[in-house]
């Protein structure tokens, strides 16, 4: 072989070894990028959704579930804590879809203390557990039918922060830049 031959060998396995490093890299790092806890992210067999168990409790107790959605309040008692929450449909990756309609409320059972300020009114929450009961409880005036989970995994989901450049840019000009906005944020200024 000649020197232009050997030199074309190597660099044609130098660009092998570069693209499979690379791939092997992104598998690595992409099956470490989700925080969700698995329970979370899979949902058991079969969709039950809320008013299912609300109309039929009986043929759904001790049937695995997988729920989320707004949380209405959180109450602690003795040894557990019980959070109500507006269910909604779920993503495939277990989040509650903002813009869903709801689908009922029901109540998750997590064992000890949960700090009310770390669960405030309206944080999304998805939960996975298994149906216990469905319990009678006023919401007003009205008698509703609320199906209890007793809570094996549960998810916060974090708060989605959106915000403009323009709010926190110092040296934003709107007369420099095109916008269609002509004043500054606040625009009492």
């Amino acid at each position: 072989m000649d020197p232009l031959q050997i030199q074309a060998v190597n660099i044609m396995k130098y660009r092998i070894n570069l693209v499979t490093t690379s791939l092997l890299c992104g598998i690595v790092l992409g099956g470490c990028a989700s925080k969700v806890p698995e329970y979370i992210r899979n949902a058991p067999a079969g969709d039950i959704r809320v008013d299912e168990v609300q109309q039929e409790a009986s043929r759904f107790v001790e049937n695995e579930v997988r729920w989320g959605g707004s949380i209405i309040s959180v109450q602690n008692l003795s040894d557990e804590t019980h959070i109500e929450v507006l269910a909604v449909n779920l993503s495939k990756s277990g989040k509650p879809q903002d813009d869903a309609k709801s689908r009922g409320r029901f109540i998750a059972r997590i064992k000890g203390f949960l700090e009310p300020e770390e669960y405030p009114k309206d944080r999304l929450l998805t939960v996975t557990g298994t149906v216990k009961e469905v319990v009678e409880q006023p919401v007003g005036s009205y008698p509703y039918p609320y199906p209890v989970v007793e809570v094996k995994a549960y998810y916060l989901w974090p708060e989605d922060v959106y915000y403009s450049p323009h709010h926190y840019d110092p040296f934003y000009n709107p007369y420099f830049y095109p916008h269609p906005y002509w004043r500054r944020y606040p625009y009492y200024w």
